[in-house]
């Protein structure tokens, strides 16, 4: 099934402001949130719809790239977060929801804490301080651009410590409940208002919302829960990027402290300058030196693409700056089956050097009323005049 308009989901037109986007996002989010809406499925697909709209619409590069391309422009420089939970949802939004009252969660916010979700070790877990992302500049060459390409990408990272598996501690006792936020990892602060009552929450400061407090630390990463370490990513580049797209790699980039959650590896793509070739969006420009007789009588060349060479026709009379289309020898377009094409723009070579007998022969070739511009039609008067100035 075909994917809805994002402004259609939102209710919004093209030109809607970040805070339009933002204010009516906030009214579907309420609209179809599943504690008002227990049981209708249509409602929390909805809910989802909204939140993967609102997350494309609010990034001005991705809304940029939608924008120009539609769906298939996000496949390449974003990966969609994959909410498997409402939670998961409002913890990614959080921003939208956080400040004039409202906390961290939406259930708290709305139902005062009764969503029924309690408290386990993996939702604690979640409140640890998230790893970092890391960032590299890849250079690809053009021919690489052109057919996609495998790198592996060395990269020294945070990663979990393999002694105490994350926890930070030398042992399963080698930690205690913390005492200021009994366990929770966050710290609750419940405040009424004529509007109702609304809970704010935060991670605990005391144990950095682990939950924990280490009171054996970890020999060998001495309480971090993580190690730095050497590491090889394969990244996979599709045909058809383009000089500052990216690529995220999900739980690549640094690992957080304390059995916190990996960050993400972000591939910035950078476009390497090429010996030959000029990219203009998704064509290709080569700048073909011709001789004088070859223009003039005609031929047949050998030319580069970024697909191996290509023989070209070059028809009696070629001007200078004439073009030659090589049809979808360009850059193909990413995710699709087009690609553009390879302009063969003719420059007529002029030589730096001649001998004597070159320059006698080119003097008795100027005599000739079709080659001096002062003997031929006035329609051809453009024409030979470059050809002398050229030569002469």
């Amino acid at each position: 099934m075909a994917k809805r308009d994002y402004y259609e989901i939102l209710s919004v037109n093209k030109n809607a402001t970040v805070d339009e986007i933002k204010s009516s996002y906030r009214k579907m989010a309420m609209q179809h949130h599943p504690d008002k809406n227990p049981d209708n499925k249509e409602a929390e697909e909805k809910f989802k719809e909204a939140a993967e709209a609102y997350e494309v619409l609010s990034d001005p590069d991705k809304r940029r790239r939608y924008d120009q391309f539609g769906h298939d422009g996000l496949r390449v420089g974003q990966d969609f977060h994959q909410y498997q939970g409402f939670d998961d949802i409002f913890s990614h939004f959080s921003d939208i929801f956080s400040g004039g009252g409202f906390g961290g969660s939406i259930f708290d916010s709305f139902f005062g804490g009764g969503s029924g979700r309690g408290q386990s070790g993996s939702s604690r877990r979640t409140m640890a301080e998230r790893g970092t992302d890391l960032k590299i500049r890849l250079g690809l060459t053009l021919e690489e651009i052109a057919t996609g390409a495998e790198k592996t990408i060395k990269i020294k990272r945070w990663v979990v410590c393999s002694s105490c598996r994350g926890t930070g501690a030398n042992s399963s006792t080698g930690y205690n409940k913390c005492p200021s936020c009994k366990g929770a990892g966050e710290i609750r602060q419940v405040s009424r208002s004529v509007f109702g009552q609304f809970v704010n929450i935060s991670a605990c400061t005391h144990c950095g919302g682990s939950g924990q407090i280490i009171t054996d630390p970890c020999t060998q990463c001495k309480g971090e829960g993580r190690a730095q370490a050497d590491d090889t990513v394969k990244v996979n580049i599709p045909a058809g990027v383009e000089n500052g797209n990216y690529m995220p790699v999900r739980d690549k980039g640094n690992a957080g402290r304390r059995g916190g959650d990996y960050g993400d590896l972000i591939v910035v793509i950078e476009e390497k300058k090429h010996q030959h070739f000029e990219r203009h969006n998704n064509d290709i420009v080569y700048r073909l030196p011709v001789s004088f007789p070859d223009a003039a009588l005609g031929t047949k060349l050998d030319v580069p693409t970024l697909y191996g060479e290509e023989s070209i026709k070059i028809e009696p009379g070629t001007q200078p700056g004439d073009i030659i289309k090589l049809k979808e020898k360009g850059i193909p377009y990413i995710n699709t089956h087009r690609k553009g094409d390879q302009l063969v723009v003719i420059n007529i070579h002029v030589p730096h050097n001649l001998s004597n007998e070159d320059k006698q022969l080119l003097k008795k070739l100027s005599e000739s009323p079709n080659i001096n511009p002062k003997k031929s039609k006035e329609k051809d008067k453009d024409f030979f005049e470059k050809v002398k100035e050229a030569f002469f």
